[in-house]
């Protein structure tokens, strides 16, 4: 039994497969990419896990939660940073880890990318959004996936009230081609979360950001 075939056992996925063009995607991305999330991301679609794990998909609806879009290259950015200031440690270099999803409380999962050119011999990396913690996971996305909801593993990152319900997948809308994003248009949360913690703004862990941080995330963030 394949790792997909389990997950969507464990957590039924939408009706609908999604038709990717992955050869567009690759190119774009200047990478190869594992044949599991391919799977994985035509399945199910953009959308979240038990409401807490988002994974990026070629067909996310912002540029925020686009595998294609700027969030990984940014992230990677703040990696070399925490590096070099040695702020917090990183578990490879920073140029291996390319963040695949995120969360509501702000930490990442990333591909560690080695072997470059055998994506699916990749490994998972998670952060911990507000220290120094990281959890790594021999083995790919979507065994990853298996393993967190059916108990196998505990992230230390994730909360423990994660699977107080079954595990549900919610779909999002789908663009192939997203035009402008707009401010009104629904972004990473967890993201400007992290980032606003991490530049002294008052956030609440759950619920609306308030505007005046939502903006100051976007001037920060400016590509």
């Amino acid at each position: 039994m394949t790792a997909l075939t389990t997950l969507t056992r464990l957590c039924p996925p939408p009706n609908s497969p999604v038709s990717i063009r992955w050869d567009v995607v690759e190119a774009e991305l200047g990478m190869p990419l594992p044949q599991d999330y391919k799977q994985l991301a035509e399945r199910y679609g953009p959308g979240t896990f038990c409401d807490y794990i988002h994974l990026f998909h070629p067909h996310g609806v912002t540029k925020f939660v686009q595998l294609t879009g700027p969030m990984p290259s940014r992230i990677r950015a703040h990696l070399r940073k925490d590096r070099h200031q040695g702020t917090h440690p990183v578990p490879c270099e920073p140029d291996l880890l390319f963040a695949c999803g995120s969360t509501d409380n702000g930490e990442y999962l990333f591909w560690a990318t080695d072997p470059a050119a055998a994506p699916d011999r990749w490994h998972i990396a998670v952060n911990e959004a507000r220290g120094p913690r990281w959890f790594t996971y021999d083995g790919t996305l979507t065994a990853f996936l298996v393993s967190v909801l059916s108990r196998h593993h505990q992230v230390p990152q994730f909360p423990p009230s994660l699977l107080e319900t079954p595990p549900e997948f919610t779909p999002r809308p789908t663009l192939w081609k997203p035009g402008p994003v707009s401010d009104e248009q629904p972004v990473d949360t967890g993201a400007i979360r992290s980032w606003a913690r991490a530049n002294g703004y008052d956030v609440p862990p759950r619920g609306r950001i308030p505007q005046e941080i939502r903006e100051a995330w976007e001037r920060a963030n400016q590509p």
